[in-house]
């Protein structure tokens, strides 16, 4: 008994792709110089031919093989692996924490915005001492 697997469907791939390249398919469209309804039906068909595939990774910034291998299982599973903690990449330590108190922040900020307040205050008291003396001497 063989079991039958559910061929590639290289057009999702395409769609997905573009989708998370922020690209639209007018503009797809755009750049390989075709309509918006030809990229629609890229993105319908179950495979393409390589040519056409190889100008649409070119487009989409990726290689042929990178849509044909594409997975959002993958790159969900390498997000999670590659966020704080983990052993798996090597690299340099990134450190996804806040480096500085919050609270410091925002009285820095309620400091900052209290001295602009007197300042706007005392420019307002000068005003109306000069509109007084002005009417005194009338």
């Amino acid at each position: 008994m063989t079991t039958a697997t559910k061929p590639q469907h290289i057009g999702r791939k395409i769609a997905r792709i573009r989708e998370l390249r922020g690209m639209k398919q007018e503009t797809l469209a755009e750049e390989l110089g075709i309509s918006q309804q030809s990229v629609s039906h890229i993105e319908k068909s179950e495979s393409l031919e390589d040519e056409k595939l190889e100008k649409v990774a070119k487009v989409l910034g990726v290689t042929k093989e990178a849509i044909e291998n594409f997975s959002e299982e993958a790159i969900f599973n390498n997000i999670q692996n590659n966020y704080e903690g983990s052993t798996i990449n090597a690299g340099p330590t990134v450190n996804h924490h806040c480096t500085f108190n919050p609270l410091d922040k925002l009285i820095e900020a309620y400091e900052e915005n209290k001295k602009l307040y007197e300042r706007l205050l005392a420019a307002e008291k000068e005003k109306i001492s000069y509109i007084e003396n002005l009417l005194k001497k009338n």
